[in-house]
C-alpha cells in the first residue's frame, strides 16, 4: 500500500471523531435490533431437569421461543410440551413436525433452525451432542456432567475451543457457580480471606436417586439398550456413578476453591454396601485429592436410604475456616465473622439470564475450561476408587477407557458390565 492510498492524520482524526460521537446511537441501534430478533431454543432431553432448564430460558429474554424437542422416548416429550405450553403458551412454538422422538433427535433438534440448544440428557450422551450442536454453530445450554469417561472430556474440551473459537455461548449447569452467595463466597477466598487453604472437606451424603428394578420386571421384548436408557442413573456408562452426576457439584466447589487448578492425584475407597440388581454403580466413594504444598481435598459422597444426610463444603485455611452448611449462606470465621447478606436470586434462573445476556450483548460466555476440569476431577475419583489405584490427572486424563458405545442401536445387544472391584478392576 502507497502512501496515497493512506488517509491524513487530519481525516483519520475527523473520522474517527465522528464514530465517536455516533458511536452510543450506532451502539443502542445495534442492541435494539438484536432484542427485536427472536432467539429460537431447542430442547434435547426432556425429563425434569430439561423442562426446568426450557422453563429458566423461557424466562431469560423478553424474546424467545421454544421451536424444538426432542427425547429418545415419545412420553417426556409429550409431558413436557405440555407442561411448557401452559406456563408459557405465548413463547411456545412447538409444531408436531419439529417434536422429535429416538436417538438421533438431538440431531434433528439441532437441524431444525434453531439458535440455542438445552442439553439435558443422561450425561453419556453429553459429548456427542455438545460437539453436534457447536459444529452446527449453536449457543449451548450444557447440563452436568459433561462427561462419563475421559474420552468424552477431552472430546468436550475440544468442543469448547471450537465454540471460543466460533463465538458461540456455553454454560455449564454446576449452578452453584451461578449463585450470588456462593460468588461472594469463593472470592472472598481466593482474595485471601483465608489464606492459604490447607485442606477441604466437602459432602454430598443423601438417599438413593432412581434404584434399579428388578430384571424380573423387565417388559418382554424391550431390548438392551432401552432397559438401560430407561434405567439410565444406574448405568456408569450413562450416569458416571453418582459421584459423578450428583455429586459433581460438590467436586465443582472443591475444584472452584482451587481456582480450577486440577489436583497431582487421587486415591478414593468405595463400594456397594445395598443390593442393586442389574446395576453397575457404587452406593458411596470417599476421595482423597492431593494438591501441590501438600494441600489436600477430601470427598465424601454416599446414596443409601436411612443414614445421616449432609451436603456442606468446609474449608480450613491459615487464618481461619470458610463454611457453607447445605442451602444455609456461606460464613467465613477468623478474626472476624463474614456472612454473606446479598442478594439471593434464584441461581437456576440466573445461569439462563446471563447465558442470554451474554448472546444479546455479542459477548458469549464460554464455561468450556473449568466445566471439563470439574467432570474429570469426578471420573478421576471414581477411577481411584473402582480400582483401588492412586490416579494421576495426566493418568485420568489420558484414559483411553470408553464407557460409551459407538453407534448406538436400539436393536443391538450391550451386555451389562459387572461392578468394579477395587484391586481387581484394572485401570485403563
Amino acid at each position: 500500500m502507497n502512501s496515497a492510498s493512506l488517509p491524513s492524520r487530519r481525516r483519520f482524526l475527523q473520522t474517527t471523531s465522528a464514530a465517536v460521537v455516533a458511536a452510543p446511537w450506532i451502539l443502542s441501534s445495534a442492541r435494539a435490533a438484536a432484542m427485536e430478533t427472536p432467539l429460537k431454543i431447542g430442547l434435547v432431553g426432556c425429563g425434569g431437569r430439561g423442562s426446568g432448564a426450557a422453563l429458566n430460558a423461557l424466562r431469560a429474554d423478553p424474546n424467545v421461543q421454544l421451536t424444538a424437542l426432542g427425547d429418545v422416548f415419545e412420553a417426556p416429550l409429550r409431558n413436557s410440551l405440555a407442561d411448557l405450553q401452559s406456563k408459557h403458551p405465548d413463547k411456545v412454538k412447538v409444531t408436531p413436525e419439529h417434536c422429535f422422538v429416538g436417538l438421533d433427535a438431538y440431531k434433528k433438534v439441532i437441524e431444525s433452525g434453531v439458535d440455542v440448544v438445552l442439553l439435558a440428557t443422561p450425561p453419556g450422551f453429553r459429548p456427542q451432542h455438545l460437539a453436534a450442536a457447536v459444529a452446527a454453530g449453536k449457543h449451548v445450554f450444557c447440563e452436568k456432567p459433561m462427561a462419563t469417561d475421559a474420552p468424552g472430556v477431552r472430546s468436550v474440551m475440544e468442543s469448547a475451543k471450537i465454540a471460543r473459537q466460533k463465538k458461540l455461548a456455553i454454560v455449564a449447569g454446576f449452578c452453584w457457580r451461578y449463585n450470588q452467595a456462593r460468588r461472594e463466597f469463593y472470592k472472598r477466598v481466593h482474595d485471601g480471606a483465608l489464606g492459604a487453604i490447607r485442606a477441604i472437606y466437602a459432602t454430598y451424603l443423601t438417599s438413593p436417586v432412581k434404584p434399579m428394578p428388578p430384571a424380573s420386571s423387565r417388559p418382554p421384548g424391550m431390548g438392551d439398550v432401552e432397559w438401560q436408557l430407561r434405567n439410565w442413573y444406574n448405568f456408569v456408562w450413562l450416569s458416571g456413578d453418582g459421584l459423578v452426576e450428583q455429586a459433581c457439584h460438590s467436586v465443582d466447589k472443591i475444584a472452584w476453591a482451587m481456582q480450577d487448578k486440577p489436583p497431582l492425584k487421587a486415591v478414593a475407597n468405595g463400594g456397594r454396601n445395598v443390593p442393586n440388581g442389574e446395576g453397575n454403580i457404587y452406593d458411596h466413594i470417599d476421595v482423597f485429592y492431593e494438591y501441590p504444598n501438600g494441600v489436600r481435598a477430601f470427598m465424601a459422597q454416599r446414596q443409601i436410604s436411612n443414614c445421616v444426610g449432609d451436603n456442606s463444603d468446609y474449608l480450613m485455611g491459615e487464618k481461619g475456616t470458610g463454611t457453607i452448611k447445605g442451602w444455609n449462606v456461606p460464613v467465613i470465621q477468623t478474626t472476624e465473622l463474614w456472612r454473606y447478606r446479598g442478594e439471593s436470586k434464584d441461581m437456576y434462573q440466573m445461569e439462563h439470564d446471563e447465558l442470554f445476556a451474554s448472546i444479546r450483548k455479542g459477548e458469549p460466555i464460554n464455561d468450556g475450561e473449568w466445566m471439563a476440569t470439574s467432570t474429570l476431577m469426578a471420573i478421576m475419583g471414581r477411577m481411584a476408587a473402582y480400582t483401588g489405584k492412586e490416579i494421576t490427572w495426566e493418568m485420568a486424563l489420558n484414559s483411553k477407557e470408553q464407557l460409551v458405545p459407538e453407534n448406538l442401536t436400539w436393536d443391538m445387544k450391550l451386555p451389562i458390565k459387572p461392578l468394579a472391584v477395587p484391586g481387581k478392576t484394572e485401570f485403563i
